[in-house]
């Protein structure tokens, strides 16, 4: 019997099979998961939907998490199909690519706007949803990135977003506790992606994070949705309001040289 028998996650985020929300889905699925699904737009309905298929998902809802009737909407089918719901993932996030670029002062205010809406405020406009379907508590994981605690090249205002991001998990995990509702943000290792295809220097982040990682590995999707089984699941049941790193030991890192040039210096 699988850890996660009888429940039923709703999950958003999934753009391709390399999504992070996808590893996440595999795992819950493997563990007994009934899986619902939305995306972000018409674009990714043929990308989405033959993956939601495959795991057997009964419902498949586009959804723009900036437009509050279109997120009633998707809830109101998940009430209709489902009536309640364990578990719910928000993988979510979103800057303008001029935002990313250059300097973080020169953000403009829309791209500011939009990264904070997109990014951030999306999880209590889901949250607030989630809520009713969750009578009998239930876990809430969205997810963010060290750029929110330490400044990383070409992410600027995201990061930013991803801090205002931990701090509503805090806040929405003070509010939702005495639900028995828990929510956790799981903080991933850099991992090849569609959003990820967006910084700038990504391929040379991704090799030098494998160089000097604490464990010299990467980060996988199955990596992530392992972490949160734990979270969703009966074995993280006491554990709210929390950043949990799968990063390869990255964030406790105060110099990222490797070791072995450091080495190199010594002998020469």
């Amino acid at each position: 019997m699988g850890l996660l028998e009888g429940k039923t996650a709703l999950i958003f985020g999934v753009a391709n099979k390399y999504s992070i929300a996808w590893g996440i889905s595999q795992v819950m699925h493997r563990e007994g998961a009934e899986l619902a699904f939305s995306y972000a737009g018409p674009k990714l309905e043929r990308r989405v939907r033959p993956l939601a298929e495959s795991v057997g998902a009964k419902l498949i809802e586009e959804c723009d998490v900036t437009d509050d009737a279109a997120i009633d909407r998707v809830f109101e089918k998940v009430a209709e199909t489902y009536g309640t719901i364990d578990i719910l993932v928000h993988a979510i996030a979103f800057a303008e690519r001029e935002d990313l670029d250059g300097r973080f002062v020169d953000t403009s205010r829309s791209g500011f706007k939009t990264a904070l809406e997109v990014s951030a405020y999306s999880l209590v406009a889901l949250t607030q949803r989630a809520e009713p379907l969750m009578p009998n508590g239930g876990s809430i994981v969205t997810l963010t990135y060290y750029g929110s605690v330490a400044v990383m090249p070409h992410y600027n205002v995201m990061g930013v977003a991803k801090a205002a991001l931990e701090s509503s998990v805090r806040y929405l995990a003070h509010d939702l506790g005495p639900k028995g509702i828990r929510v956790n943000a799981i903080s991933a290792g850099p991992i090849k992606t569609l959003s990820a295809s967006g910084v700038a220097g990504f391929r040379k982040m991704l090799s030098y994070h494998d160089e000097c990682a604490p464990l010299r590995q990467t980060v996988t999707q199955e990596d992530v949705g392992n972490a949160a089984l734990y979270l969703c699941s009966d074995l993280g049941a006491r554990v709210t309001g929390q950043v949990i790193y799968v990063d390869a030991g990255w964030s406790i890192l105060g110099m990222t040289v490797p070791l072995e040039e450091l080495d190199r210096d010594e002998d020469e």
